[in-house]
């Protein structure tokens, strides 16, 4: 990105800056979306309050949504690869009130990120939409889908972990 030449370029580069998690959607030209989500368990075992975590998952989904198609139009490109924080606001709703137990963790991660790339109904649906709702959305439904699932596991293995 060029040097900034007014307040607006600086709005695009904190845009930029907060879509790609401070670059980790420019490191591979795949995969950015997992690494994002690797930040987002990393969040979610080093940040002890469930309630601070929940904060910072409902800013992290704000400013996804905010700034979304901001960055689309940045990047001139419909849901950019570059754009990683759909997939850290996705993955840290995976991981609301799941136990912190290494085989919940794991299991969570694996579940939302096979969830996210099949795109199952209707979060392909969603994934049309313009803009941030498009790009944010389909991964906040994975989020939700992942967590059901391992809230049901939990449920049902309770006795047993």
């Amino acid at each position: 990105m060029d040097k900034p030449k007014g307040n607006k370029d600086l709005l695009s580069q904190f845009c930029v800056v907060l879509t790609t998690c401070f670059g980790i959607g420019y490191t591979v030209s795949w995969g950015g979306g997992t690494i994002a989500s690797l930040v987002g368990l990393f969040l979610y075992i080093t940040i002890k309050s469930q309630a601070a975590f929940f904060v910072l998952t409902i800013i992290i989904l704000i400013l996804g949504f905010s700034l979304s198609g901001r960055a689309e139009a940045i990047f001139k490109e419909k849901d950019s690869k570059k754009i990683v924080i759909d997939d850290l606001g996705g993955m840290m709703v995976s991981f609301l009130f799941i136990p912190k137990h290494p085989g919940f963790l794991l299991a969570t991660f694996f579940l939302f990120r096979a969830i996210d790339c099949l795109k199952i109904y209707p979060i392909n649906k969603i994934e049309k939409l313009p803009k941030g709702a498009g790009v944010v959305g389909d991964d906040l439904l994975a989020g939700v889908y992942t967590n059901i699932l391992m809230q049901i596991f939990r449920i049902i293995f309770r006795n047993i972990l």
